[in-house]
């Protein structure tokens, strides 16, 4: 499964469900039509294809991703935050050819959106970070080109609180479905079915807490999922008792 779900609410709000055998990217390919204009999108670098990030462009929807180490990102030209503008080109794209778009790119031409795009590209590390990632240079790539509009610093922490996913992760896996809990169904249709109730229900708890927080003027991330949980396993007594 991969999904779209909110940062600030850890709300699912769409998601693809495939076979073992398809990739994230696959199953990613179908969520970015859902995606709206008044959206930032983010994503990490396993995501990012020329494809991918055209059918979400489409969409009007900011997009902040996290580019692949072999990307190569010519510089267009370099903005006074120390930002700086690129181009995304096709992959089959080479030599002379992709030159032209890149000099194209730098006189200000339109660039033809069946080959290519204008980024800005956002690059920094974390000082004080541990383990394998130290001194690792973090590029990102975004639709948003103006710095009036976002600054650099605030773009990385965007993409820095991406990792809120992971808290909606766990809340569905560990704290509603229940740690290591395997899906009880065997069939296929009945196994999607099982995930869409759980998506269901998620859903549900998270939209209760996002009123919540709206009712007391809080962040959501001060709720706490699990109290909210057991008042609400306690309160549906027996309606949930129904085969699957």
């Amino acid at each position: 499964m991969v999904a779209l779900a909110e940062c600030g609410t850890h709300a699912f709000l769409a998601a693809q469900v495939g076979a073992w055998s398809e990739g994230e990217k696959t199953l990613a390919a179908g969520l970015y039509p859902r995606l709206r204009p008044d959206e930032l999108l983010t994503a990490d670098r396993n995501f990012y294809s020329f494809d991918a990030w055209a059918s979400a462009s489409r969409t009007g929807a900011a997009l902040l991703w996290r580019a692949p180490t072999q990307l190569r990102l010519p510089v267009v030209a370099v903005l006074a935050d120390g930002t700086y503008t690129s181009a995304v080109i096709r992959s089959g794209i080479r030599g002379v050819r992709r030159e032209r778009i890149i000099a194209a790119a730098r006189a200000g031409a339109e660039l033809a959106p069946e080959e290519a795009y204008l980024v800005r590209v956002v690059e920094y590390d974390v000082p004080d970070r541990a383990g394998n990632g130290t001194g690792e240079l973090i590029v990102l790539l975004t639709t948003i080109v103006d710095p009036a509009q976002a600054r650099a610093d605030e773009l990385a922490a965007a993409y820095h609180d991406r990792w809120e996913e992971e808290t909606a992760n766990d809340q569905l896996k560990t704290h509603l479905r229940g740690p290591g809990r395997v899906l009880r169904s065997r069939l296929p249709d009945l196994v999607r079915q099982e995930i869409w109730a759980w998506l269901t229900v998620h859903y549900a708890l998270a939209v209760l807490i996002a009123r919540a927080a709206e009712a007391a003027d809080i962040d959501p991330d001060r709720i706490s999922y699990t109290r909210t949980l057991r008042l609400v396993r306690r309160t549906a007594t027996g309606t949930a008792d129904i085969p699957p």
